[in-house]
């Protein structure tokens, strides 16, 4: 986690690491892995015949769920696994993701996930989840910057760590769209924050000039998220194979004479995504979401000739008229809109 900005739900390595099949006879090395990973966090307690007596024949465990496992060898043994098995409706979970700290940025984490998520998608796939121990922050920050957001509520396991569990889910599969809530545009904020800085940093006219300050495109997505929290914005996350990589919002907080009404803001789709349908859907949705919220009047402004242009006018928007000199370009301007 070096960069604070990535592309979020891919990862592309020069030399990945070997991986294969995980066994029954790694549980020594599965427990050992495991063991060491707990222990970096005050008050896990590994009871493995009490609590997880699948880590003795843990291959067998998720085969048995028509799910898979995977593990890496490092010089003092297992270095890295992960399992996932499928939920139903489409749904699969990743289990067991554990990566031995003299491996940890070395590419062996990107590894194991694309090989989980790879096989759940083979086997039709079109949702991911996970849980993680709010201690694991560190892992939160990876699995993030994979393109999960926090889903659905707080898990209690009641067993001897005293364990409290994020869900996490991505869809993965084509073309998906998700309304984000407090906790997911929280914990998307990141991915968001690359995908703003990409934007505008190619020229698109939402609100900011290029180069846009890492720290300013984050902040942006902080107060968004509290206004999710408190009700005045809709926020929608789309993913493209995975890759959380598109989003558009509407705020609702127009003033009182004008309840009926909403506005589109922040339409963004990373550059290398354009073209695959990920903008049309996204208004799809905020007009779907819009209808919902009771608001029958939808407004947005955007640059004269952009490409953007053309979208809303080929999904039924009307001009209701431009304002010369209404914005600068990179250039320092006056664009009309």
């Amino acid at each position: 986690m070096q960069a604070d900005f990535f592309l979020c739900g891919r990862h592309e390595l020069t030399a990945p690491p070997v991986l294969r099949a995980g066994r029954d006879e790694d549980a020594a090395g599965f427990i050992a892995l495991i063991g060491s990973c707990w222990a970096e966090y005050p008050g896990c307690v590994m009871d493995i015949d009490g609590e997880v007596p699948e880590l003795r024949a843990l291959a067998s465990y998720y085969a048995g769920q028509g799910g898979a496992l995977w593990a890496s060898d490092g010089s003092a043994g297992v270095a890295g696994m992960v399992g996932t098995r499928p939920l139903g409706d489409g749904a699969w979970e990743i289990c067991k993701m554990y990566v031995a700290s003299d491996q940890r940025g070395a590419g062996l984490a990107p590894a194991l996930i694309d090989a989980a998520e790879a096989f759940a998608r083979t086997a039709g796939a079109q949702l991911m989840k996970l849980w993680s121990d709010t201690r694991f922050d560190r892992a939160h920050r990876f699995y993030e910057k994979r393109g999960y957001v926090r889903s659905g509520p707080l898990r209690v396991l009641n067993d001897k760590s005293n364990s409290i569990e994020f869900g996490y889910a991505k869809p993965l599969a084509g073309v998906q769209v998700q309304r984000l809530d407090p906790a997911g545009a929280a914990s998307a904020g990141r991915c968001l924050a690359g995908i703003l800085k990409a934007c505008v940093d190619s020229g698109a006219s939402v609100s900011y000039l290029p180069p846009l300050a890492d720290d300013v495109a984050r902040e942006f997505w902080r107060r968004v998220a509290s206004d999710v929290a408190a009700g005045s914005r809709i926020l929608l996350g789309a993913w493209v194979d995975g890759v959380l990589a598109g989003t558009v919002m509407l705020d609702l907080g127009t003033p009182p004479n004008q309840p009926h009404r909403a506005e589109v803001q922040k339409l963004l789709v990373l550059p290398e995504f354009r073209g695959r349908g990920a903008a049309r859907v996204l208004m799809r949705h905020a007009e779907q979401e819009a209808n919902g919220a009771g608001r029958a009047v939808l407004t947005l402004d955007t640059r004269a000739g952009d490409a953007a242009e053309g979208l809303y006018r080929a999904t039924g928007w009307n001009e209701a008229g431009s304002i010369p000199g209404f914005a600068l370009d990179a250039e320092g301007r006056h664009a009309i809109r």
